[in-house]
């Protein structure tokens, strides 16, 4: 099959294309033939080695977490599913590789594809969707009425979390760009900040959630708009003791990851709010919840450029330049 290959970690490097062997199915994996799949930040930080003392993959390694297509084959514990059904997930850890023609995927991480949806716009959703469902649903039990603070609005992960704040009845304020504004108060924000022009500090206070997925900076200021008993949730770090008790990680670097998030921790304590680090998972049962919002209308899919499969490596480095409004997706079908 075709495929994009990790050969060795590096900073931009490219991915080469290669025919690869068709994956292993194990007894409780569906096989699904690719017709889109999501590009992610995490591809990339993936193939630069950020993760790699984490997620110690073999190379070479097929890249890509986010998948839509139609199963061709079930393992014989498989009971969900068969061949024909239209589906969508985010791959496991460890079982990643969308980037290709055929992926195995676990039964328990898999979804039927949301109807009235395109392949594309399916393949937009898991990683992103299941990420803004961890942490205002699972982590933080955000109710009606109350204030969150989600950064980064027009992004992959943005788009969605503001949908999914406005479904739960939440008040949203976010930050993007003046060029983004009309997008995200079209998905439901309320306070839209400028972040070239304005300093979320001196609009937002008292928010009993902040989603952080910016740098340590705007995290630290992050607990300045937040009430006492607030939930200050990050995606982007640091790892926090409960990740690292989750993750397969050596003993040396739970302790560095103790070790990064102690200072944040501590001050967080200090105010008397809750700080968490959440590096999403799969999960189909969440993927069926969050295919009835967009099945019942109540959240659309945001897909700023598909790209052909052979254009891989450009969408990559389309996704890190940070600008694409929404999603970015690789067709191959």
């Amino acid at each position: 099959m075709k495929a994009f290959v990790l050969d060795r970690y590096g900073k931009k490097a490219a991915l080469r294309p290669a025919d690869m062997p068709m994956p292993t199915l194990r007894d409780d994996e569906v096989l699904v033939e690719v017709h889109a799949a999501g590009v992610n930040l995490l591809d990339a930080k993936i193939r630069d080695g950020e993760f790699k003392l984490i997620l110690p993959y073999r190379l070479p390694l097929v890249l890509g977490h986010d998948v839509a297509g139609v199963v061709t084959r079930i393992g014989p514990r498989v009971r969900q599913f068969k061949p024909g059904d239209e589906v969508y997930a985010r791959a496991d850890d460890f079982r990643i590789g969308t980037f290709a023609e055929f992926v195995a995927v676990k039964e328990a991480s898999l979804a039927l594809k949301p109807q009235g949806l395109t392949m594309e716009e399916a393949a937009s959703i898991p990683l992103v969707a299941l990420t803004a469902w961890q942490a205002l649903v699972e982590k933080a039990g955000l109710k009606k009425g109350q204030k969150v603070f989600i950064q980064a609005g027009s992004g992959g992960v943005g788009t969605f979390a503001i949908q999914l704040a406005k479904h739960l009845g939440a008040t949203v304020a976010t930050t993007t760009s003046a060029a983004n504004a009309a997008l995200v108060k079209s998905l439901g924000a309320d306070v839209v900040i400028d972040y070239r022009t304005q300093d979320f500090e001196d609009v937002l206070s008292d928010c009993d959630v902040v989603l952080n997925s910016q740098d340590g900076k705007t995290l630290e200021k992050s607990l300045h708009v937040l009430k006492r008993g607030g939930k200050l949730i990050s995606i982007s770090g640091p790892p926090d003791p409960e990740f690292g008790k989750q993750s397969s990680a050596p003993g040396f670097v739970k302790l560095v990851m103790r070790l990064l998030s102690s200072g944040i921790r501590r001050r967080a304590k200090s105010r008397g709010v809750d700080f968490s680090f959440l590096f999403m998972r799969a999960n189909g049962s969440q993927l069926r919840e969050i295919t009835r919002l967009f099945e019942t209308g109540a959240i659309r899919p945001v897909v700023d450029r598909v790209f052909p499969f052979g254009s891989t490596n450009e969408a990559l480095a389309y996704v890190e330049t940070g600008r694409a409004k929404g999603k970015v997706v690789v067709k191959l079908k």
